[in-house]
């Protein structure tokens, strides 16, 4: 690596003090210059395009994790810090998480359910238990809200929808699309904050009509949903952050095309075996039968596959 350094740098700086200060020796610099490179350097020089090639297919996205998992699927056996060395030299790396605020509304005098689901994140078969959440994006025209609604089994986003209001009507839309692709849901587990959107009047009764099983967040704890909130630090470290704010219509068709095709179909997802959501359930199908969550009984149906729209 110094006698690489020395020879990008011949052109800027005198090759003998380069060698004094890197502790080389000048002879060992111009034999270094009359050798074929090493087998580990072609192998490198090999590696670094199908690199590059899966952090573009990412989008951008991925870190050294999941391209060593494209890596490993494409039949490359290669160590995850030798993946992380080599994007390092190719100046590209993942994207990172920020922090972001809460859109939950506790501030109500109507009944909530109990926490059932209890941090009970690993559940065995789809349709067993579902998270759902809220969250603001910003647009040049103020702000987009987006309803989200994933399955716990494999994180897939199920049903969404966005809006320029944040309220019950929301809610509801991601909720009727996640039960247009899901068809009988009678028993599943329903988990969400206890903000007054989600126990408001309208939206309970949508619940009790599909039969499932209300759960929700202790006050202020958000932990209890972290799978939702989670999934939204996910999108917008992936998508939101990497390019300037777009007008309200532009950011919808990004924010679709964004769960659509990448998030449920190709992302690696490390609680999945870095499988994506939609090869997670094709290799780990549901069949007709029953599971429980934290000991609340709930009924298990096949997974159908019908895609997810918004609004």
């Amino acid at each position: 690596m110094r006698f690489c350094f020395i020879d990008a740098e011949k052109a800027n700086y005198p090759i003998n003090l380069m060698c004094k200060c890197l502790s080389v020796s000048r002879s060992g610099y111009y034999a270094w210059l009359g050798r074929e490179p090493s087998a580990r350097s072609r192998e490198d020089e090999r590696l670094k395009p199908k690199i590059v090639a899966s952090h573009k297919a990412s989008r951008g996205t991925y870190g050294s994790p999941r391209i060593h998992q494209d890596l490993a699927e494409d039949g490359e056996q290669v160590s995850r810090k030798r993946v992380h060395r080599l994007m390092g030299e190719l100046e590209i790396e993942g994207v990172q998480k920020r922090r972001f605020r809460a859109t939950t509304n506790s501030r109500h005098g109507m009944p909530v359910a109990s926490n059932l689901l209890m941090r009970e994140f690993a559940v065995d078969a789809p349709n067993i238990a579902w998270v759902t959440d809220m969250t603001y994006i910003a647009t040049l025209d103020g702000w987009l809200y987006l309803a989200a609604i994933l399955d716990l089994y494999s994180r897939r986003v199920v049903g969404y929808a966005m809006s320029d209001h944040i309220d019950r009507h929301l809610a509801i839309d991601a909720l009727d699309r996640a039960l247009g692709q899901r068809r009988d849901v009678r028993d599943l587990m329903h988990h969400s904050d206890r903000g007054s959107t989600y126990v408001s009047h309208d939206y309970q009764a949508c619940l009790a009509q599909a039969g499932m099983t209300c759960s929700m967040s202790r006050r202020g704890n958000c932990w209890d949903n972290a799978v939702a909130e989670s999934f939204f630090a996910t999108l917008k470290k992936d998508l939101l952050y990497q390019r300037p704010l777009q007008s309200s219509i532009i950011t919808r068709a990004e924010v679709a095309d964004y769960i659509d095709s990448f998030y449920n179909v190709r992302r690696r997802h490390s609680s999945l075996k870095f499988m994506s959501p939609l090869e997670f359930e094709l290799k780990h199908p549901g069949n007709s039968g029953s599971a429980s969550v934290s000991g609340v009984k709930v009924r298990q149906e096949p997974v159908q596959e019908i895609p997810a729209t918004a609004a």
